[in-house]
């Protein structure tokens, strides 16, 4: 499964919704330090980008920004609020090899299932430079499942994120965590690791 179509169909439905979400104070603390620890003019890729917001602010911190999401409505939006151009495509569509000096991936691979994900972080570990960033946002908890608005998620420990990280050839270096209210209105936990390949 490269993509779950209901998922993207929730997405698609929701996309104007979705912009409109408070999000949590610590991705902002997280993308200024991504964005401070990539070298200047560096290359980036915000993978599962949504309305590209975060795309946006790096690219306006003078990165230059590659950015992909599985939602059309998704990439219709950044185009219109940000003008930047989105790459239409799902997690398997990385296929970069040694090009990026970071990548952002931010509550977007936890819409893959646990048995894919360490072929993407694999692809990820591909895609970038050595000793480039990695950024990724994941639900906390076990097991996957459904939300209210019918999108799957896979859930995983800090434990379980550092050994797959590991395992693809990251360094996880720095966490954090929280909670927060998402689209479907649940307030659910939260970590965020920065690793480096």
């Amino acid at each position: 499964m490269s993509i779950d179509p209901e998922t993207v169909s929730a997405y698609n439905e929701r996309a104007g919704d979705y912009t409109k979400l408070a999000a949590p104070n610590a991705p902002y603390h997280a993308l200024n330090e991504f964005i401070a620890l990539v070298p200047k003019g560096g290359r980036v890729l915000d993978f599962g980008c949504g309305p590209a917001r975060t795309a946006a602010a790096m690219r306006d911190a003078g990165l230059v920004v590659d950015a992909m999401d599985a939602s059309q409505s998704m990439v219709d939006l950044a185009k219109k609020s940000y003008n930047i151009d989105v790459t239409l495509g799902s997690f398997d569509d990385l296929d970069k090899v040694d090009l990026y000096d970071g990548i952002w991936a931010s509550f977007s691979l936890l819409h893959a299932p646990k048995a894919e994900l360490p072929r993407h972080l694999a692809a990820i570990r591909t895609a970038i430079k050595a000793g480039g960033i990695f950024h990724i946002s994941m639900k906390t908890g076990t097991g996957e499942q459904r939300d209210k608005i019918g999108r799957f998620y896979a859930y995983y420990s800090k434990e379980e994120l550092v050994d797959l990280l590991k395992a693809a050839g990251f360094r996880p270096d720095h966490f954090a965590t929280g909670a927060d209210k998402g689209l479907d209105g649940t307030v659910a936990p939260w970590i965020m690791i920065r690793a480096y390949a």
